[in-house]
């Protein structure tokens, strides 16, 4: 600290001082007035946002008990629309029975006309195939019998044999 006391320069305290005065009206004139501008401009948002808050918390009060009421009668509504729901479910119920039976007995008639037609269909196709197939194997049997010529010549004295019987 001694050291300090006996090294002064008036010079240097001069211009130190000097410096520090301009640097002080500089930041006075270009610093401190935005700084000061952006302060007041913060606290007059913050104090609409309070105000704000205010008016948002009391019209929450009001829209609370507008929705108390709205609630209320909305419950009434949908108990009446239940009431009439279920009215409508039970004759819906009802009317459904007996399109139902009807349906049922229309369809099992058609079935039994379907099975019956189907049937009658399976039948004339199996007649066709039991009769192509004996037509086949007779064909077959006859080409072998008939690939010999001993065995034409001894089917035709049989057959021949057979006429004359008759």
């Amino acid at each position: 600290m001694e050291k300090l006391v006996n090294d002064f320069s008036f010079g240097l305290f001069f211009w130190q001082s000097l410096i520090f005065i301009g640097l002080i009206l500089l930041l006075k004139k270009f610093a401190w007035k935005p700084i000061l501008d952006a302060v007041n401009e913060r606290e007059e948002g913050i104090k609409n946002a309070l105000l704000s808050a205010e008016n948002a918390r009391n019209e929450m009060k009001n829209l609370q008990s507008d929705n108390q009421r709205i609630l209320q009668e909305a419950r009434m509504e949908r108990d009446a629309m239940l009431k009439d729901a279920s009215e409508m479910k039970q004759k819906m119920i009802a009317d459904s029975k007996t399109e139902a039976q009807a349906v049922g007995l229309k369809m099992i008639e058609q079935a039994k006309t379907a099975i019956e037609a189907e049937k009658n269909a399976a039948m004339a196709e199996l007649k066709a195939q039991v009769s192509n197939l004996s037509i086949e194997i007779a064909e077959k049997i006859l080409k072998d019998e008939l690939s010999n010529k001993e065995t034409q010549v001894k089917l035709v004295e049989k057959m021949l044999g057979d006429a004359k019987l008759n």
